[in-house]
């Protein structure tokens, strides 16, 4: 690829996870109905910005997905704790959050251990992770490990996130009427530089076992991603009465579940670019039929609610199907970079 292209082509993939990102965090979700559109270049700086900066940072780093994955929790957290403090507001968007959330708590962060796992599992894996994913799919000829932003441009997004979110955490403030107690963004502030850290503790990609599990087809690992994804909302059905205990305990087995085996398939010879892209697919596939129930709390009609739904599940499929084919197109023989 010529020099020129490559670096156009880079461009590209950088806007396309500024705007993908707040496209499957919001609309594909149904948080925001499809006449709030126009309003994803206020959510990008935030969503965007933070899902761009997670994988720039990574990449230029020389590391792979433990290290994003790290930074995308890190994220969650800044979020929805100095930003929107949905963390600590128990009426929340006019929800009664103390009431949803009345299980355990968390020392010294003090939030509901729930209101934690969900926030985590949310912005880590679609609203930095899934995008990430999705647009490196494109990538070609070793680009998908590189940064692909400049010095100017990391610091450009590092601008652009860091205006939007203060921009939306003042916003926050002045329609909630709601600010958190000093020791609450203190601890939040010492999470987030833990999880920071730990991230780069992580070790640079390294030579794969050619022992060991090896990994189901990518359309298995798709099925079982979005089984396991599917079962994570499930506890949005629980019947009254289950006691609290119970969610939070599935949620640790559940990310047990993935993580053991995934890992263990991420470091064997057998592991593909299909296999990332499967992970990602059925996680965004999730979101799309979570999307039509959200829907139902929009303050739109449900007609313009489904019409929504239908359009953003639809430009999911199509975007997955256009990835898996980019994917089918890199040249014989050439190897994937590691992670």
């Amino acid at each position: 690829m010529a020099p020129a292209r490559a670096h156009h082509h880079r461009l590209r993939s950088a806007l396309g996870i500024f705007l993908l990102a707040p496209l499957i965090g919001e609309f594909l979700l149904g948080n925001q109905p499809i006449t709030a559109l126009p309003s994803v270049f206020l959510l990008a700086p935030l969503y965007g910005g933070g899902a761009l900066l997670v994988r720039e940072t990574a990449r230029r780093a020389g590391r792979g997905w433990p290290t994003m994955i790290l930074l995308g929790a890190a994220y969650a957290l800044i979020e929805e704790g100095p930003v929107d403090q949905m963390l600590w507001n128990p009426h929340y968007g006019g929800f009664d959050l103390g009431a949803a959330y009345a299980g355990a708590r968390v020392p010294l962060l003090d939030t509901g251990v729930q209101l934690l796992q969900d926030v985590l599992t949310l912005h880590t894996v679609w609203s930095v992770c899934v995008p990430i994913a999705l647009v490196e799919a494109f990538a070609r000829d070793g680009d998908r490990t590189r940064p692909w932003l400049g010095l100017p441009g990391l610091w450009a997004t590092v601008l652009v996130f860091t205006a939007g979110s203060g921009f939306l955490a003042l916003a926050q403030v002045e329609s909630e009427d709601f600010v958190a107690a000093p020791a609450q963004f203190a601890a939040a502030g010492v999470l987030i530089a833990v999880l920071i850290t730990a991230a780069f503790l992580c070790r640079a990609p390294g030579v794969r076992h050619t022992t060991g599990r090896t990994p189901p087809a990518p359309w298995v690992v798709g099925a079982l991603s979005f089984a396991a994804t599917s079962a994570y909302w499930g506890r949005e059905y629980l019947p009254d009465g289950v006691p609290a205990a119970v969610p939070v305990l599935g949620w640790v087995l559940l990310v047990a579940a993935v993580l053991v085996p995934g890992v263990r398939w991420a470091r064997s010879e057998g592991w593909t670019g299909a296999h990332r892209l499967g992970l990602a697919g059925g996680a965004l596939l999730t979101y799309a039929w979570v999307g039509f129930e959200q829907a139902r709390y929009l303050e739109v009609s449900r007609a313009t609610g489904l019409i929504g739904n239908v359009v953003f599940a639809a430009g999911a499929l199509v975007l997955l199907a256009a990835a898996a084919r980019a994917g089918g197109r890199l040249r014989p023989g050439s190897r994937p970079p590691l992670v």
